[in-house]
């Protein structure tokens, strides 16, 4: 089993947790150069909203904690635009550590409930 495909069973196995509770969900992904968080519907058909190191507003294109935090503090001003105060915390099979720990942490200092 590879890597990847470890990291998609835990987050299987996680994601069951969060199957019957009502609340949106802040999921998160990284890849080599980039980071990612979305928050999806509870139901998961919808996103509601999302951030990325793509974005414009960000002026670090890397992934690193710098840009982690932005993404995070942005991540829940455009949660909180859209009504939504208080989420589940997806880390999709990654370790709550480095760039993950800091997009959670940024988003629940900007004033997201996690």
């Amino acid at each position: 089993m590879n890597k990847n495909q470890s990291r998609l069973r835990r987050a299987k196995r996680t994601r069951m947790n969060f199957k019957f509770q009502p609340l949106p969900r802040l999921t998160v992904f990284k890849s080599s150069k980039h980071l990612y968080a979305q928050v999806i519907e509870p139901d998961g058909n919808k996103v509601i909203t999302s951030a990325s190191s793509h974005d414009k507003s960000i002026s670090e294109k890397t992934s690193n904690l710098k840009t982690a935090e932005k993404i995070g503090q942005l991540i829940a001003e455009r949660a909180l635009e859209n009504g939504i105060k208080k989420v589940v915390f997806d880390r999709s099979g990654y370790l709550y550590h480095g760039k993950i720990k800091m997009i959670a942490e940024s988003a629940r200092s900007s004033g997201l409930e996690i």
